[in-house]
């Protein structure tokens, strides 16, 4: 069994702790937004189109008003004035970019996309009310694949056509390293969809108080501030007027992400309603609605030496938007600057051309754009090492980018607006541990022995580069309750990383203190006023930097109050297991929460020292300058049933240099 930490002086970060969620997750005791039961609260059901592509003819809602328990119908002339959702990343590439209505005024673009809201007194009330309402569709030519979206005469998504963007970047010159290589492999990949399927649905629920003025929001966002900024813009409101929390999220992988109009209509009619409302998704509203990622097409070049050096690439490929870009053009983008990955690729050019389609929004979902470049270099390096008569491992290991050439610039923007320069790692030592573990000098062997037992086995592999620590910040908030307990409050919400555990155990190493005094505060706007989200594998990197410096700022001041009140100087007091004690003196000692109660209610007179504010708390907001790098290697050996296609996994290995 884990213990609930180390002995006291040892270091709680990287130590085998108790998850500290881990109790109420696994006794049913998870708070989910469905789990929000307020009294007098009212239930939405959203209509969906049925079409890819479609003009809204009419809508007639006289039957849904006639149904037992409904409260309201919102239609889209109700938000007309709300426009659309804006762009939340900006790309000096995109041609017009067209960002999602609040609800659609008169054409619908993808099947599945919100036209209507029903609110009754019970779930079940609205929806079955749904049934009354009814829409007249006039279906429209759809754009239903990439091909669809290519032709030159063929159907348009909105009336600006079907390129969002079109953006090439250039490292060296590819044309002349292309025409000079000795071997040139040419391939086509296309990629197909994909989604991040939670186990926990979307869900929203949102109260106003009219007295106060104050909106408060409980969402499974996985961007709890950017969900907060866009409610107070729609709603008119101040962003401190609006609170978002979010407790348990039962998985996010980036559609969580994404604010869709019900994140914005429901706390709109909240206030309209002046009643608590919650939707909760149906499962088959999350398979056909939520944002997706994947589809692209990919046509590459790569050159190399007869001896497998690689001298050059050339990647032009499409990738498949859906019907809108809110999030702008960051999934093929990072797709672009992936494809070199741990490679040594001196000439380098990528084209990408984003294309709408009558599809479903895509957006960030976990991976976000590296499988499909890792999948595009690392079947070019197979392919390569087949033309070539080479090892797929020399192959590899030829062209990797070695330790002591670290930082290594790329050549390349990254996603964050800076150069893609990989601050460290070790490739070439993650391809050994890689091919040791999975048995690759073996397998030939192995291969042979069961081509005699009439088997069909194989084995893969496949090396990586993330970029993770997306900045600019995440900010954390520490203090030292008077009655001594540590409260750590952060913007980013947990969606299963263990944030409430990796955050105290920074915390109470930074304040000397038991893992079992901190509370962490995950995901709550009140608690901290500016925040970005968890995705990009980006909080332990920021928010666990912040809470760094937040819990040292802490101790400095705790360090110097109780000087103050010990009359001894800092540089001669230790902090350790909640106590402060003078050095050599240990009878001459005051406890943490004895310090934050001097600090937040000082006696009449008294004047804390170095002019600082009441309080034994701090706030941090580290900012990061670039991403940071991470990479990996993975391998699999497999066997394939050659009559029915089934496959079945017979090892699997991982090597991961965080």
């Amino acid at each position: 069994m884990l213990q609930s930490g180390p002995p006291m002086g040892e270091r709680l970060l990287g130590a085998r702790v108790r998850r500290r969620e881990d109790a109420r997750l696994v006794t049913g005791r998870g708070r989910y937004v469905a789990d929000v039961a307020l009294p007098r609260m009212l239930h939405v059901a959203v209509q969906r189109s049925p079409h890819a592509h479609a003009r809204i003819v009419g809508i007639d809602a006289g039957g849904v008003w006639r149904r037992p328990g409904v409260v309201h119908v919102l239609l889209p002339a109700d938000v007309a004035t709300l426009g659309r959702l804006p762009l939340l990343v900006p790309h000096p590439s995109l041609v017009a970019p067209v960002c999602p209505e609040i609800l659609p005024q008169e054409v619908v673009s993808y099947a599945g996309q919100a036209v209507a809201f029903v609110v009754a007194e019970s779930a079940a009330g609205a929806e079955d009310a749904l049934d009354a309402l009814q829409v007249e569709y006039e279906p429209l030519p759809a754009v239903a694949s990439l091909d669809d979206a290519l032709r030159p005469e063929g159907p348009r998504v909105h009336p600006g056509g079907n390129v969002a963007a079109r953006f090439t970047q250039r490292v060296g010159n590819p044309a002349s390293a292309l025409g000079r290589a000795e071997v040139v492999v040419r391939e086509r990949f296309r990629l197909h969809r994909g989604a991040g399927m939670a186990l926990e649905t979307r869900g929203i629920a949102a109260r106003w108080d009219t007295d106060l003025g104050q909106l408060t929001v409980w969402s499974t966002t996985q961007a709890p501030h950017i969900l907060r900024r866009l409610v107070a813009r729609y709603l008119g409101l101040a962003e401190h007027a609006v609170r978002v929390v979010t407790q348990d999220i039962g998985g996010g992988f980036g559609p969580k992400a994404i604010v869709y109009p019900e994140d914005i209509l429901v706390p709109l009619l909240a206030r309209k309603l002046d009643r608590p409302v919650r939707f909760i998704e149906t499962r088959r509203e999350h398979l056909l609605a939520v944002t997706q990622e994947r589809d692209q097409w990919h046509e590459v070049e790569l050159g190399l030496t007869r001896a497998g050096e690689i001298v050059g690439l050339r990647d032009a490929f499409v990738h498949d938007c859906g019907a809108f870009v809110s999030w702008g053009i960051i999934v093929p983008l990072i797709t672009s600057v992936s494809v070199p990955g741990p490679y040594r690729v001196p000439h380098y050019e990528v084209t990408l051309t984003a294309l709408y389609t009558n599809r479903v929004p895509v957006t960030p979902v976990r991976g976000a754009g590296r499988p499909q470049a890792v999948f595009v270099m690392e079947r070019m390096l197979d392919l390569a090492a087949e033309r070539l008569g080479l090892d797929r491992v020399a192959i590899r290991a030829r062209n990797l980018i070695q330790p002591g050439e670290f930082p290594y610039d790329v050549g390349l923007v990254s996603r964050d607006g800076g150069p893609r320069r990989y601050d460290s790692g070790n490739y070439p030592e993650c391809l050994r541990r890689l091919v040791a573990a999975v048995g690759w000098d073996g397998f030939a062997a192995e291969q042979q022995r069961a081509r005699a037992e009439g088997r069909s086995i194989g084995l893969g592999l496949a090396l990586f580069v993330e970029d993770t620590g997306l900045g600019p910040y995440e900010g954390v908030r520490v203090r030292v309750d008077p009655g001594g307990q540590v409260f750590v409050f952060s913007g980013a919400s947990s969606q299963g990383q263990s944030h409430e555990t990796t955050l105290a155990q920074i915390v109470a190493d930074g304040l000397s203190v038991p893992l079992e005094r901190v509370t962490v505060v995950p995901g709550d706007t009140a608690g901290v006023p500016y925040g970005v989200g968890t995705f990009a594998s980006r909080v332990a990197v920021l928010a666990g930097t912040s809470a760094a410096h937040a819990a040292a700022e802490v101790r400095r001041k705790a360090l110097a109050v109780a000087a103050d009140h010990l009359e001894a100087a800092p540089e001669d007091l230790t902090l350790e297991d909640g106590r402060v004690a003078v050095r050599g003196a240990p009878g001459r000692a005051v406890a943490l929460a004895e310090v934050a109660a001097i600090a937040s209610a000082p006696r009449p007179g008294y004047a804390l020292p170095s002019g600082m504010g009441p309080g034994l708390e701090a706030t941090a907001y580290v900012p990061v300058p670039q991403s940071t790098y991470s990479s990996g290697a993975h391998a699999a050996v497999v066997e394939v049933d050659p009559e029915t296609g089934a496959v079945r996994i017979l090892r699997y290995v991982a090597v991961d240099d965080c």
